[in-house]
């Protein structure tokens, strides 16, 4: 698999189950009672999250996450499965919190592999309520960063 499949985030130097347990973790910190699967046959992971408590940082439309993990080479991706669609009125909200999961993200994978991992994000790299960008470059919002 490669960019063009809708990687949200791309890990370096851990595989997707390792990747999978750190944003599983930070989900539970946030509210979620979180669920992974690992589907042996296509050698992916796939991790759901449904707000258990309440948290004024989740806005509804993130009341159920889910993603999808596969491996890569040197490392894993994610892709964001859902929410699909977000509500105009609660995009800033959900952008701040996928800021907040990316630098989450990018900060414990580096602090305990010493820097040895690298989340990065795919050039184009875009969540599916983000329009395309008008340039044909990659998206800037919502992003790790």
């Amino acid at each position: 698999m490669n960019e063009g499949n809708g990687d949200w985030l791309r890990v370096r130097g851990i595989g997707r189950e390792r990747f999978a347990g750190y944003l599983g973790d930070y989900l539970a910190t946030l509210g979620y009672s979180v669920r992974k699967d690992d589907l042996a046959a296509s050698n992916e992971s796939r991790l759901t999250g449904r707000l258990e408590r309440p948290n004024p940082a989740v806005p509804t439309a993130a009341a159920s996450l889910e993603f999808r993990f596969y491996p890569t080479s040197g490392g894993a991706a994610v892709v964001w499965e859902a929410p699909l669609e977000m509500p105009s009125d609660e995009r800033g909200r959900m952008d701040r919190l996928v800021r907040e999961i990316s630098s989450h993200l990018e900060r414990a994978i580096s602090t305990e592999s010493h820097a040895a991992a690298k989340v990065i994000r795919p050039s184009g790299s875009r969540l599916p309520w983000q329009p395309p960008p008008a340039n044909g470059g990659a998206a800037t919002d919502g992003g790790a960063g």
